[in-house]
Order: structure tokens, then C-alpha cells, then sequence
């Protein structure tokens, strides 16, 4: 099942206005049909997920068999998946990510790098939409793309466990988890982690169920090439699978360790990276270090306006089921 936010609330809409209108969306992701008005938008449909979740896939199966009134998707008019979120978790369970970047900054990797997931805390409060434009005041701060996949909780108690994890993700999507990042030096000597550094994150158009997945999604990950395309070249065509070293599940059970989480928090795997230099990367630190090792400086600039960047997710058939991340930089004002 495939689900997704209209940013503009049509005449039928019972959705809000900063919330969107919940729509269920056809396989193809051309066509959407609207929920019953018990659901007007994801978070009502995550908060009582029990209900919601059959008749759900009720229209999902009818969309299928073309037995209901359907409009046409434009992806332009989506918000993301859930416009504004109760809380968004971002890991770095990509150890190849971790040791690259800690590099460039000059920073040795954590001793619990292997067991201890890295976590932070980011804003949620204003979730941009999957065409949305990446707004920067100073070209200075070093922008910075982050392809990532993320997972959508239902109501998460205190303590579970990585086995039980899964039975808690609800949804799946990909995530543009932008970095400004000659501002983390500075935010990390405080020792009280990163804020600024951390612009608003985008959504990918579509969060599905893991059913619509198929067997690419196995132990609580992604198993599917994560490609990142910046002004029309593709730089980066990473496996999110295989070399995630905490899975969604241990990221699960390390963050409810001393707390509960609500249906509707997003946790992030953070930005997708493979050893093989052949896949390319998933954000431009990454390169950026590899040149210095290479060749003893950073060559490759970071992102400026007018640049744009655009990340998907496809499996083995060449099908792209959360659909595209497609934003422009453009200039604050």
C-alpha cells in the first residue's frame, strides 16, 4: 500500500490545513483515492492504525481492480508524508559514512562506533514537501545532500527490543537530510550536538507498507540502490542493505532504551554508504574526503544555488516505489 499527503486541500478534502489530506495511491503512483473522512491526514490514520490500516487497504485493494472513483497525482501539489512530525530521530548506521566524515573534520570515530548507534534529534516541526525548493542564506555554511531511508513508528513502548521491533515500523521512505556543514565544527565543540547544522529535512512523494516492498525489505532494512543524481549526473547508486550495520531495529531498540515514542515519529538510517567507491555516495562529504585522501584536497564544492539534487530508491525491477526527491537550492529571502 502506498500513501502520501496533498499539500492543497481539494473540495472533498477533510484534511488540515497544515496537515494536508491523506491520499491512498495507486501502485503506479499516477492516480490517488481519498480515505474516509475518520482519517483526514497520516497522523490520524498512524494514531489509530488498528482501524485505519484495513480500510485502508480496502481502497487500496479497489484502486487496484479500478473499482473506484480515482483523480489523477500530480506530485507537485504533495506535501511530505507527514508535513509535521512529533519527533524525528536520525541514526548513522552506515559505519563506511561515520569514518569518512569524521575524517573530514578531522575527528576520530567513536570507540563504540561498532556497537553504540550515533542518533540525533532533529526538527520537526517543517518537513519539506518532495519538490520542494532547499532555501540557503549563505553559501558559506557548505550545503550538503543526505540520501537516507527512514521508517514511520506506530506507538512504540519503553524497551523493546530489537526483535521486537518490527512489528512497530508502519512505513517506509526516503528522506534529503541536508547538512550545513561548516557549521557542525563549531556546534560540536559546545558538546551539546547539532542545531543549526541541520536544515529541514524532505520526504520522498509516497511512504509505503512493507508488504509493498516485497522481500526487499528483510531484518529491518532496505535492500534496494539508493541513487543520487545532482545536476543531471548520477553520483551515487548505493545498496542501503547490506553494509547498514544497525538495522532499523536495533536503531528501534537503542532510542526507546529510556523512553516511549509516539505513532508518527520518523527514525532515519542515516546517509546511505557503501566501501565499494564504484556505487559513489550518498552526500558530498563523502567525496570530498575521498579527494583528500587521494589527492590531498577537496575539489568537488558543495552544494550552491541553482544546484539540483534528486534521490530515489529502486529494486531489482527498476521500480522506484517511494518515488523521487526532486529540490533546487535557491537563494533564502
Amino acid at each position: 500500500m502506498k500513501l502520501a499527503t496533498l499539500r492543497t486541500l481539494g473540495t472533498l478534502s477533510t484534511g488540515h490545513p497544515r496537515d494536508g489530506q491523506l491520499i491512498v495511491v495507486s501502485a503506479d503512483g499516477t492516480r490517488y483515492a481519498l480515505p474516509p473522512a475518520t482519517w483526514p491526514t497520516m497522523q490520524a490514520a498512524l494514531d489509530d492504525w488498528q482501524a485505519a490500516e484495513p480500510a485502508l487497504r480496502a481502497i487500496d485493494a479497489k484502486l487496484r481492480s479500478g473499482s473506484i472513483e480515482t483523480a489523477a497525482l500530480d506530485v507537485t501539489q504533495l506535501a511530505a508524508p507527514l508535513p509535521r512530525a512529533y519527533e524525528w530521530v536520525d541514526g548513522s548506521a552506515f559505519l563506511n559514512h561515520v569514518i569518512l566524515v569524521r575524517k573530514a573534520r578531522g575527528a576520530e570515530p567513536p570507540a563504540t562506533m561498532m556497537t553504540d548507534p550515533l542518533v540525533y534529534q532533529g526538527g520537526s516541526s517543517d518537513m519539506l514537501a518532495p519538490r520542494a525548493n532547499i532555501p540557503l542564506a549563505d553559501s558559506a555554511w557548505g550545503l550538503d545532500y543526505e540520501s537516507e531511508v527512514c521508517v514511520v513508528l506506530g506507538d512504540t513502548p519503553q524497551g523493546t527490543t530489537a526483535a521486537d521491533a518490527g512489528k512497530y515500523v508502519r512505513l517506509v521512505m526516503l528522506a534529503n537530510d541536508c547538512t550545513l556543514r561548516n557549521l557542525i565544527p563549531n556546534e560540536l565543540a559546545k558538546g551539546f550536538g547539532f542545531f543549526q547544522s541541520k536544515p529541514a529535512t524532505a520526504f520522498s512523494p509516497f511512504a509505503v507498507t512493507l508488504d509493498e516492498l516485497g522481500d526487499a525489505w528483510r531484518d529491518g532494512r532496505l535492500h534496494m540502490r539508493v541513487r543520487s543524481t545532482l545536476n543531471g549526473e548520477r553520483i551515487g547508486d548505493c545498496d542501503a542493505g547490506p553494509e547498514m550495520h544497525f538495522s532499523f531495529h536495533d536503531l528501534i531498540a537503542h532510542i526507546s532504551k529510556t523512553r516511549k515514542f509516539t505513532a508518527g515519529t520518523i527514525v532515519g538510517s542515516g546517509t546511505v554508504s557503501n566501501e565499494d567507491r564504484a556505487r559513489g555516495i550518498s552526500c558530498l562529504a563523502e567525496i570530498r574526503m575521498i579527494e583528500i585522501i587521494e589527492t590531498g584536497a577537496a575539489k568537488t564544492p558543495f552544494m550552491k544555488v541553482g544546484d539540483r539534487i534528486q534521490i530515489q530508491a529502486v529494486d531489482a525491477a527498476g521500480n522506484s516505489p517511494f518515488g523521487e526527491i526532486d529540490q533546487t537550492v535557491v537563494a533564502a529571502g
